[in-house]
């Protein structure tokens, strides 16, 4: 599906750019035309502001989206859900950020778990960014408490890691 998004804007990179501004931030589109964070409305000018295109582009993007029949089920349902990195030292919790070599490989989620499952950690967030929406894709885990440093190592000694962020 966003090969397809991707090529129904690639007419237009100002709009692709607030296609993937809204994907990438969870942000839909109401059935009237807005712009959602969850039920909060975002006016397009502000919306402009932050992907730094022209408030005429936001208006058309969304008119365009609005038109492709198959766009409109993924847009009316975009939710955001908090995401707990920026604040994690302040609740006692850690980010483990892994970059893969590949982005595509199946295994980095679950040999990651696996590792940190063998340490009795309680995950509290994961979440993988998508390779189509991001330049650099990543995995973050959030734990309760501190990373044990042979779980980082094992973490590190995985194949499909390339760097780990702490």
């Amino acid at each position: 599906m966003w090969q397809r998004i991707l090529e129904l804007f690639s007419d237009s990179p100002s709009q692709q750019k607030v296609v993937r501004f809204l994907l990438e931030n969870g942000f839909g589109i109401s059935g009237d035309g807005k712009v959602m964070v969850n039920d909060v409305e975002i006016t397009a000018s502000a919306l402009s502001r932050a992907v730094k295109v022209d408030r005429r582009v936001v208006d058309t993007t969304i008119k365009r989206i609005r038109e492709f029949q198959e766009l409109e089920p993924v847009f009316t349902r975009l939710r955001v859900t908090p995401d707990f990195t920026d604040v994690a030292k302040h609740l006692g919790l850690s980010v483990i950020t892994i970059l893969p070599k590949n982005a595509g490989d199946k295994n980095i989620v679950s040999s990651a778990v696996s590792v940190l499952a063998s340490y009795d950690l309680s995950l509290r967030q994961i979440f993988v960014t998508d390779p189509y929406a991001v330049e650099k894709p990543r995995l973050v885990i959030i734990i309760d408490g501190q990373l044990p440093a042979d779980a980082l190592q094992k973490l590190k000694n995985l194949p499909a890691v390339d760097s780990i962020i702490l």
